[in-house]
C-alpha cells in the first residue's frame, strides 16, 4: 500500500476561478482515493492570463496557458500541473508526462444569450441578421460562418464572468462558450442553446483535464493511476493524435467528436474548415480503444487527402 503520508502533493494551476475549480476538483479526487494525503495548491500566472489585450493567436501559437505551469513542475516548485486539456499542446515537454486524464465534463459549446433572453432556447437560427457574436476561436467562428454568413464576430477576452457582463451590457448579441466551464462555475443557468455536431464540433480535449507530472516521479504516477478514466484517455488520445498529425495547434479551425458505440468501438469524427467557413472537410472512422492513436492518425490522413493542410496553413496566416 502506498504511504501517502510521506510527502504532500503540490498542484500547480493558473489562478483564474475556473482553473482553481479544476485544481480543487483534482485535489478532491486524490483525497477521496487517499484520505491521508496532504494536497497543496500553487498559483501560477501565465502569459495568457496577463495579456488581456492581444488576441490569443497573437500571443503565441502554443502553450499560452500552460508553459509557466509546466515550468513550475519542472523546477520542482510543484509536483502536478492541472490543465484544461484543450489548452495543452500535443508536443511533449521533456521531463514531463501526461500521467492521468480523469472523467470528462461536457464536451459541447453553447450559445449564450444576454440574461434578459437567457430562457429562450431558440438556437442559432433565431439570432438576428448581422448579430454580433463574441468569440476569438477560429474553430467556433468558421463553423458558425459555415451556417450563417451574416454573423459578425468580435473578439472577447477576460474570465467567464467578465465576458458575461459585457454580453449583458449590450456589447454582443451572443457569446459562444464551453458548457463545461459554465457548469463548473455554477453558471449553468446561462447555457442558452447547446451547440452539438453537426452544427458545432468541440475542440480537441474539450471538457477534459490533463494531469502532468515529472516523468521520474513514480510516487505521484502511482497515485494518479487511481483517478485515471481509461475510456476518456482513449478518446482524448485519438483526438490529440489527430491534431498532432495535422500539425494544427490549439487555434486551428478544427473540431472533433468522440464517442463509444454500442459494440464498444471508439468513433472519431472530425471537421476542418476554411477561416471563412466556406469550405468544410469531414472524416470519420472507428476502432478499438487500444488503437486510439492509430485511429486519430487515420482520420488525419483522410482529412489530409481532402486538402486539410492548405486550410490549416491559411488559418495560421490570419
Amino acid at each position: 500500500m502506498t504511504d501517502v503520508s510521506s510527502r504532500p502533493v503540490r498542484i500547480a494551476t493558473r489562478a483564474s476561478r475556473l482553473a482553481l475549480w479544476q485544481a480543487e476538483h483534482v485535489a478532491a479526487l486524490l483525497r477521496r482515493a487517499f484520505p491521508d494525503l496532504v494536497v497543496e495548491i500553487v498559483h501560477v500566472s501565465t502569459i495568457g492570463d496577463r495579456d488581456q489585450t492581444n488576441p490569443l493567436r497573437a500571443i503565441g501559437p502554443f502553450g499560452v496557458f500552460t508553459r509557466e505551469v509546466q515550468k513550475v513542475v519542472l523546477d520542482n516548485q510543484a509536483d502536478l500541473a492541472v490543465h484544461s486539456l484543450k489548452d495543452l499542446p500535443t508536443e511533449r515537454v521533456e521531463g514531463l508526462l501526461l500521467a492521468a486524464v480523469p472523467e470528462r465534463g461536457p464536451m459541447f459549446d453553447t450559445l449564450v444569450l444576454p440574461a434578459a433572453n437567457a430562457s429562450a432556447d431558440a438556437g442559432l437560427a433565431a439570432l438576428p441578421e448581422g448579430a454580433r457574436v463574441g468569440t476569438e476561436s477560429l474553430r467556433r467562428r468558421a463553423q458558425l460562418q459555415h451556417l450563417r454568413r451574416d454573423l459578425k464576430f468580435l473578439p472577447v477576452r477576460g474570465n467567464v464572468e467578465t465576458r458575461l457582463r459585457k454580453l449583458d451590457e449590450g456589447e454582443y448579441d451572443a457569446l459562444v462558450l464551453a458548457v463545461a466551464g459554465l457548469e463548473r462555475l455554477e453558471l449553468g443557468n446561462r447555457v442558452s442553446h447547446v451547440l452539438q455536431p453537426p452544427t458545432m464540433y468541440p475542440a480537441v480535449g474539450q471538457g477534459a483535464l490533463g494531469l502532468e507530472c515529472r516523468e521520474d516521479d513514480d510516487f505521484l504516477r502511482g497515485l494518479l493511476a487511481k483517478i485515471e478514466a481509461p475510456r476518456v484517455r482513449a478518446a482524448v488520445t485519438a483526438e490529440r493524435a489527430l491534431l498532432a498529425h495535422l500539425h494544427g495547434g490549439c487555434h486551428a479551425p478544427l473540431g472533433v467528436w468522440t464517442e463509444f458505440t454500442a459494440d464498444d468501438q471508439l468513433l472519431l469524427e472530425a471537421v476542418v474548415l476554411s477561416v471563412d467557413g466556406e469550405t468544410r472537410l469531414l472524416a470519420q472512422r472507428r476502432g478499438a480503444s487500444a488503437d486510439a492513436e492509430a485511429l486519430g492518425q487515420a482520420v488525419a490522413d483522410d482529412l489530409h487527402r481532402q486538402g486539410a493542410e492548405a486550410l490549416i496553413n491559411a488559418a495560421r496566416r490570419t
